[in-house]
């Protein structure tokens, strides 16, 4: 198999393109590596109401700050879902995550999505990450999706 000229520029983009996929990839690597956006029809249009109010989104480093800071000194428990609308796994949890919402009332559930929060997520490495809080600590982080390892993950933090 010969690599040359094209090639290579062609296998590192399929490459980047399949992190990408598996949500491996966030906005400012994209943006180091020079990959193009690529867009995705909104993942928090749609959304159903929650009748609890305990679903927050942050759209701004400002939000996200505020959110947890609130976290900490409330010493409330809380799931944050470190997300983006370019991410297709992401898109593909956020729905259960915010059905959970509904079923865990005494938890905080907060979506951000890293490109609109970068000063705040630039700990963030991979896409879905979720952080559980207790007592104002973190006291946990998974990284993926999975609805049924989300759901036992959030049992096991409520």
């Amino acid at each position: 198999m010969k690599l040359k000229g094209k090639g290579v520029v062609t296998l590192k983009y399929a490459i980047a393109t399949s992190r990408i996929g598996l949500g491996l990839i966030t906005g400012r690597h994209r943006m180091e590596k020079g990959l193009s956006s690529i867009t995705t029809s909104s993942s928090k249009e749609g959304l159903p109401l929650t009748p609890h109010s305990n679903f927050k989104t942050a759209s701004t480093d400002d939000d996200l700050a505020h959110i947890l800071f609130n976290i900490k000194s409330s010493k409330t428990s809380a799931v944050i879902n470190y997300g983006a609308s370019w991410c297709r796994v992401c898109s593909e949890i956020l729905p259960a995550f915010h059905r959970l919402s509904n079923n865990f009332p005494k938890l905080s559930f907060v979506y951000a999505d890293i490109d609109e929060c970068p000063e705040t997520t630039q700990h963030i490495r991979y896409t879905p990450t979720f952080q559980f809080f207790r007592d104002g600590e973190k006291v946990d982080e998974m990284y993926g999706a999975g609805e049924e390892r989300l759901r036992d993950r959030v049992w096991l933090h409520s």
